[in-house]
């Protein structure tokens, strides 16, 4: 704590601004954005490594918040004040950091891939910065931040040669693997004889992770057997369509996973429906988008 009461003595209005924008770079929607970007129009193996990165280290980081609950930093120490623009997305159990397992994971990913040092440095200092705006903020421990790097760096390292070298039995397995984690750890959030005093709240955060990444997964399954038997899809365009297919293919995907949200957690309850509907995100963003890349990379080209 003595370290997190010092970064509380160097808080100021225009550093904590930028630190609350840079620690959104560690959110969800920073995550599918980028490794739909990715997948869509780089290489989608560099998608398909970034979304195992990132999907894998969510898992782990999960299970570790409910193994140990350990609660965040003003818990622990009531005198410990935090930024409090932080604390709305400041969800769950303190230890790992999601948000920096989530941008080291990503940007990590990238730094490892890519072959320009510029772009390379460029996404280490990003992930380094998140990293620490979660202490400035206050809402998570250097324990936390360093647990979460760890994990990250070590499924950077671990899955690029399984998912970069384009082996189709190296994917099949590690997606198999990615499965089967994600099948344990709903097994785990909902057969472990937790403590009776455990937060609900924040019980219930790791319940939805568990329900959302099994969807997830059962996803990123359909659509490499899809792309690789039928689909096959090129991420090649001019780069004006290449802005005009990310954005609209992410209005699509924005549009799926909230506008079914009501309709299916009416028909199979808030979470089998959770499952379906990240489920279906996932598919349509990988599967159904793709269809229209051929017309994409039509665009601009003479006759």
């Amino acid at each position: 704590m003595d370290f997190l009461y010092l970064l509380e003595k160097l808080r100021v209005p225009v550093l904590n601004e930028f630190m609350l924008f840079i620690t959104t770079l560690g959110e969800e929607t920073a995550f599918l954005v980028i490794a739909l970007v990715l997948f869509w129009c780089v290489d989608k193996y560099v998608g398909y490594y970034t979304l195992s990165v990132g999907f894998v280290g969510t898992i782990a980081n999960q299970f570790l918040k409910l193994l140990f609950r350990i609660p965040r930093p003003w818990v622990l120490d009531g005198n410990f004040t935090i930024l409090e623009q932080a604390r709305e997305a400041a969800t769950g159990y303190s230890f790992p950091s999601g948000h920096t397992q989530s941008a080291v994971g990503t940007f990590g990913s990238i730094a490892y891939a890519t072959k320009e040092k510029w772009l390379r440095n460029l996404c280490i200092a990003i992930a380094f910065l998140v990293a620490f705006s979660r202490m400035y903020l206050g809402v998570h421990t250097p324990l936390d931040v360093v647990v979460s790097v760890a994990i990250a760096a070590g499924l950077i390292f671990a899955l690029k040669p399984v998912v970069l070298n384009h082996n189709h039995k190296h994917m099949s397995i590690l997606l198999a693997v990615m499965l089967l984690l994600s099948v344990g750890f709903l097994c785990f959030v909902l057969m472990y004889p937790f403590p009776a005093d455990i937060d609900p709240h924040n019980f219930q955060s790791g319940r939805k992770n568990a329900f959302t990444l099994l969807g997830a997964f059962l996803g990123l399954i359909v659509v490499y057997i899809v792309d690789e038997k039928w689909l096959n899809f090129s991420t090649k365009a001019v780069w004006w369509a290449q802005i005009l297919k990310t954005f609209v293919g992410l209005c699509l995907v924005l549009v799926v996973k909230t506008a079914t949200k009501d309709c299916l957690n009416a028909l199979l309850g808030e979470s089998i429906g959770r499952t379906v509907r990240y489920f279906l995100t996932v598919v349509v963003a990988g599967c159904v988008w793709p269809l229209s890349f051929d017309w994409f990379s039509r665009l601009g080209q003479k006759e």
